[in-house]
């Protein structure tokens, strides 16, 4: 070795090299792998070392432990007791068959005397307990994040997180997209739903507890009138709405007394857009042809029935289209700024307090519809109720001693109601029989007319995309007579998928797909709007 050269980084050695007996060498030859380097050593030149003076071997394997590298003096509640951690009494120590963690017995709580005798043993944290196991038919138990809410200990009558206007929505309207404008097809002037949250899954009015639905760059889609603003004036054909916000609604409140001015903004904004006017967020504006404005969809509940006769008595009511004529800003009755909106109604349909919207609704058969499995419940409800309220069980006895007559529910004592066909144009019913691909599909929901405006329900089910599960855009029907949207069948043909999505047909690679133009053209006839945003 001639010379070393030793960096952070580098490390060199240039050595003399000897060739052979002939005494050739090679000068200044630089060493590659210098840890591959050995000394030869001479026999008994290591025994003779002083003790100490060459560093300890290498182990082969790394430590068993990541987190204590195996050092004896240090506690790690990772190789030993998961508790104390504490390198001692490994025969009282239990492993986990879950979490493969040793626990010490004496460490447990409550400490163990001895090894159980069972083959299987888990720990406190993988252990299920037989009691917080919600078995077939049982109430589903709270979970520890709300059994420590002030809400599971309150001594509060009212019934807080446990009501309709919590619940999420079961199903979603998929027919026309969120920000569609007008009427969403299938959804007749009159339609009655109990409770808001089946307003949103239907499509008419989508947000739970909101009472305008709109974006403050494009416009307002719908509103609620359920007299919450003091400043409401409803005369049925035309209202005066008030705008949102204004109000203090910290700590969870659904509605407060006006506290500030209101604001052009948001919501406010979102309805001055459906106004055919430029927006003034300072004066207000009026439209001179009100009617070429954007149409708003109006739900009437039955919460503004003590300010107006026009309100349902029970749950929320679909009343048509209304139109923003002018907007300003006025001192309420609270005193703060407060921004209204003069609406007129501007639909064809008859409103459904006019002697002619009464006849429609009879016609169509309209009722109150309710969440699945709301009546029955509500009549197991009132059935307890009643058990409860009976003083003794020889009252009960007598009582139904004295009633021999079966009671008959209120359900089926009702007559049947005729609802009015379905009735097709001659257009719409042209473009059925041009589609002769979809022709034993057409029969099976033509058989649904006389349902009235259920048959779109049928429509929809019938037509509905296997893969993006809505109604077909754009449809291409198979040789295997499935419908199928062309977008989805061109991202099942990218992914090198060249069969049926429905049955596995075999398409082939080359398949033509050719728009189905007819059923595309009866599908935006009965669904219109239902391309946008597609």
């Amino acid at each position: 070795i001639q010379r070393k050269r030793e960096t952070r980084t580098i490390r060199e050695v240039y050595a003399q090299i000897l060739l052979g007996d002939a005494g050739d060498s090679l000068n200044d030859c630089r060493i590659m792998f210098v840890t591959e380097i050995y000394k030869i050593e001479e026999p008994g030149s290591s025994s003779d070392a002083p003790a100490g003076s060459e560093s300890p071997l290498k182990r082969s394997s790394g430590p068993e432990c990541k987190h204590c590298k195996d050092d004896l003096k240090k506690n790690c509640r990772w190789c030993n007791c998961h508790i104390c951690g504490i390198k001692q009494d490994p025969d009282k120590q239990l492993l986990c068959d879950e979490c493969d963690m040793a626990y010490h017995t004496y460490c447990l709580n409550p400490p163990l005397t001895s090894i159980p005798e069972d083959e299987d043993w888990y720990c406190p944290g993988c252990r299920n307990d037989s009691s917080e196991v919600v078995l077939a038919g049982e109430k589903l138990k709270e979970s520890k994040k709300k059994a420590k809410m002030a809400s599971a200990s309150s001594s509060s009558q009212r019934d807080w997180g446990k009501g309709m206007a919590c619940v999420g929505r079961t199903k979603q309207c998929t027919i026309v997209p969120s920000n569609h404008y007008g009427p969403i097809p299938g959804v007749p002037v009159g339609s009655l739903w109990k409770f808001r949250v089946q307003v949103s899954e239907s499509g008419v009015h989508r947000p739970h507890v909101a009472g305008i639905h709109g974006r403050s760059n494009d416009g307002a889609y719908s509103l609620v009138l359920a007299g919450g603003y003091e400043d409401d004036v409803d005369d049925g054909n035309e209202f005066t709405y008030t705008g949102s916000g204004g109000r203090d609604l910290s700590g969870n409140k659904r509605t407060a007394e006006q506290s500030c001015d209101q604001t052009l903004t948001h919501m406010n904004r979102a309805l001055a857009l459906n106004c055919n006017v430029s927006v003034n967020d300072k004066h207000g504006a009026e439209a001179k042809n009100w009617k070429e404005g954007k149409p708003v969809r109006v739900v009437r509940n039955c919460k503004g029935r003590k300010h107006s006769k026009y309100c349902p008595e029970e749950g929320n009511r679909y009343d048509g289209i209304y139109k923003v004529v002018k907007y300003w800003p006025d001192k309420g009755k609270s005193g703060f700024l407060v921004w209204r909106y003069l609406l007129k109604r501007d639909d064809d349909e008859p409103a459904p307090w006019t002697r002619d919207g009464k006849e429609k609704i009879k016609k169509l058969g309209l009722t109150m519809q309710y969440p699945a499995g709301y009546q029955k419940e509500k009549e197991n409800k009132n059935e307890v109720e009643e058990e409860a309220a009976t003083p003794n069980k020889a009252k009960r006895k007598r009582k139904s001693q004295g009633s021999e007559s079966p009671k008959t529910s209120p359900a089926k004592s009702l007559k049947k109601i005729k609802v009015e066909v379905y009735k097709l144009s001659h257009e719409q019913k042209t473009l059925i029989k041009n589609d002769e691909q979809n022709k034993k599909l057409w029969d099976e929901a033509m058989g649904s007319l006389s349902l009235g405006p259920k048959f779109l329900n049928k429509v929809e089910e019938v037509f509905l995309c296997i893969c993006c599960q809505e109604v077909v855009f754009q449809p291409i029907t198979t040789e295997c007579q499935h419908n199928v949207c062309r977008e989805c069948l061109q991202r099942s043909f990218r992914a090198e998928v060249y069969t049926c999505p429905a049955c596995r047909h075999d398409l082939g690679k080359n398949y033509p797909m050719s728009v189905n133009k007819p059923l595309q053209d009866i599908l935006t006839q009965l669904f219109p709007g239902y391309s946008n945003g597609r």
